[in-house]
């Protein structure tokens, strides 16, 4: 008995000397890192966390239902039907001419079922700004941010653009295995503003791409100053309520009325991201209303020349936190999320895919998921 009392005490002392360690070293988000992981069964994030974060309500206004196809399901292939399926999806949409022509949903999951965007997000903020500058809040993407926010007055070398094509040489140590990494305190910490304000330019800008959603959260800064409301407000007046979505959605906030998770963390459902697809696939048009210029969506979706890669190879494969890709003799643009979210415009073929679920593939080819050209594959079947 005494020698159990012993270890439980060990036990103790051992758990309060790491709290003390977490928090003196500015690592208390593993609390809630391991409370919402390990402690319930799972090894890391999931598509269905909005109830543990705190959250902001992106407002819809009057519906605009999606047109469906006469074709509606009844087009498929086995095989790559079966592709699909390996990768674990909560859903699968197609959109062809602006109807719905393919759709499916595994699981508890539904047409109303929200999860969680992941980096997908990051292209919505890329929109927001694209807007913010059509009304003159923004004077050009090449403006130093510094003009805008002071805390980067002191780097005038260091323009939006810059941000936009994750270019900025900042050095944010973005590693999604680390949990002591700037995006795992960016998802489990309660003060983004402040993490964001630890990291320095390093490098030159405009030189090297490093996919970094710290640059993500100093866009959305930079949205919520110009704006002069939260980047959830700012979303919904300007793209949600005037693209007719059906369901109020979510982004999480690192703290009860704090800011949004901007890199990440956009909860809605197949159908309503599908509309964000239609927006990029008629260059920032809906029905007619314009939305974001042409001339924005265009250069958003432009391969990021000159940079290159870390490794020397040029970066043809993204724009304005959009990923593009050359396949089948067709120009394809899309958002990406890291366990296979997806949203992909092809507009020669007038197609929407939206792909939401647990897993992606886990070989890349320039720099792009392999699962992407499956679901190309099945949408061009349609």
């Amino acid at each position: 008995m005494k020698r159990l009392k012993k270890i439980l005490l060990s036990i103790i002392l051992v758990i309060a000397l790491a709290s003390i360690l977490a928090v003196i070293t500015g690592n208390s988000h593993l609390f809630k890192a391991v409370s919402t992981t390990y402690l319930v069964g799972k090894t890391g994030p999931s598509i269905d966390e909005h109830a543990i974060f705190e959250s902001r309500k992106i407002e819809t206004e009057t519906y605009q239902p999606w047109l469906v196809s006469k074709n509606y399901n009844s087009t498929t292939n086995d095989s790559l039907h079966q592709e699909i399926e390996n990768y674990k999806p909560a859903a699968f949409l197609v959109a062809k001419n602006d109807s719905i022509i393919y759709e499916e949903y595994w699981d508890e999951y539904n047409e109303n079922s929200i999860t969680n965007s992941f980096s997908m997000a990051k292209s919505f903020i890329g929109l927001l700004v694209g807007i913010a500058l059509d009304e003159g809040k923004i004077n050009s993407v090449n403006d130093p941010i510094g003009n805008y926010l002071p805390q980067y007055k002191d780097n005038p070398e260091l323009t939006i653009k810059h941000l936009l094509t994750m270019s900025s040489g900042i050095d944010f140590d973005e590693s999604y295995k680390s949990p002591f990494g700037h995006m795992a305190k960016a998802y489990y910490g309660t003060d983004i503003k402040k993490l964001n304000e630890n990291y320095k330019v390093t490098e030159t800008p405009g030189v090297t791409w490093k996919y970094l959603g710290g640059n993500t959260i100093i866009l959305s800064f930079l949205i919520e100053k110009v704006a002069g409301m939260s980047v959830s407000e700012y979303m919904s007046k300007t793209i949600w309520q005037r693209i007719g979505a059906k369901n109020e959605a979510l982004w999480s906030l690192d703290k009860k009325d704090g800011l949004e998770k901007a890199y990440c963390c956009f909860y809605s459902n197949a159908r309503d991201f599908a509309r964000i697809g239609k927006l990029y696939l008629h260059n920032g048009l809906w029905n007619n209303e314009r939305i974001i210029s042409e001339n924005y969506i265009k250069n958003s979706i432009a391969a990021a020349y000159p940079l290159k890669t870390p490794e020397g190879k040029p970066v043809d494969f993204y724009g304005y936190h959009v990923w593009t890709t050359y396949y089948k003799n067709l120009d394809i643009s899309f958002c990406r999320g890291i366990q296979g979210q997806y949203i992909i415009t092809i507009p020669e073929k007038n197609l929407v895919i939206v792909r939401l679920g647990h897993k992606r593939s886990k070989e890349f080819i320039n720099n792009i998921p392999s699962d992407v050209y499956t679901y190309i594959d099945f949408a061009l079947e349609q």
